[in-house]
């Protein structure tokens, strides 16, 4: 048996280390990357994160009761969800909202405003042609015209459903030379794809002041 193996074997099994040393992201650990590491350490900067024992501000809305139809019962969550990730953007403080936090390059305003991009494709039938720009805001948008901007799209996108009780039907806007989606299928979407950012923002709106809630 080799040396090493006998000395092993002689001292027994090693206990895995819990030093913070040992679970601190490193640039040299292959499991998180440079970029990784460099988040990591911005997190902790009391310059993002709310200093131990600041007052948190917290907002807690519980999801709908509905218990009507099938297209009430999935526009009542939509609207639940529209409604919680454009309360979570606003009043949240400039230039942070717009500044990437994570090493991806998403923002706060950047998810909203992407949002408004995907309501009028699927429900007002707009053409985007450039997704990945959707996430990009225009450094003259203040974080109040973005909202403002999401919020008139979910009036336009519920007028539209409005006239459509039916959820196996077409949606009645359909994007140019696509097949139109059912209404079911739209809606389905559309909550899938705003609870998912609406969780991306719940973090980075903690992130930069410290606000918690849904």
């Amino acid at each position: 048996m080799p040396r090493c193996l006998r000395n092993a074997r002689r001292r027994g099994p090693t206990a895995p280390s819990t030093s913070s040393s040992s679970i601190r992201p490193s640039c040299h650990n292959r499991k998180f990357p440079c970029q990784l590491h460099h988040a990591w350490r911005d997190w902790r900067s009391p310059l993002i994160r709310p200093r131990q024992g600041d007052p948190v501000p917290r907002r807690d809305t519980p999801p709908p009761r509905t218990g009507g139809s099938e297209t009430e019962t999935l526009r009542g969550f939509l609207d639940y969800l529209r409604s919680s990730i454009a309360a979570k953007v606003e009043g949240a403080p400039e230039p942070q909202a717009r500044t990437a936090a994570v090493p991806s390059g998403t923002s706060l305003l950047g998810l909203l405003d992407h949002l408004t991009f995907v309501e009028r494709a699927m429900f007002l039938g707009e053409e985007v042609t450039a997704w990945p720009a959707t996430f990009r805001v225009a450094p003259a948008d203040a974080v109040a015209d973005v909202v403002a901007r999401y919020r008139e799209t979910v009036a336009d996108a519920n007028a539209v459903l409005d006239g459509c009780p039916d959820p196996g039907a077409p949606v009645p806007r359909p994007r140019p030379g696509r097949p139109a989606p059912s209404v079911r299928w739209a809606l389905t979407h559309m909550i899938e794809e705003t609870g998912r950012h609406a969780g991306h923002a719940d973090i980075l709106r903690e992130l930069i002041d410290g606000t918690t809630g849904r």
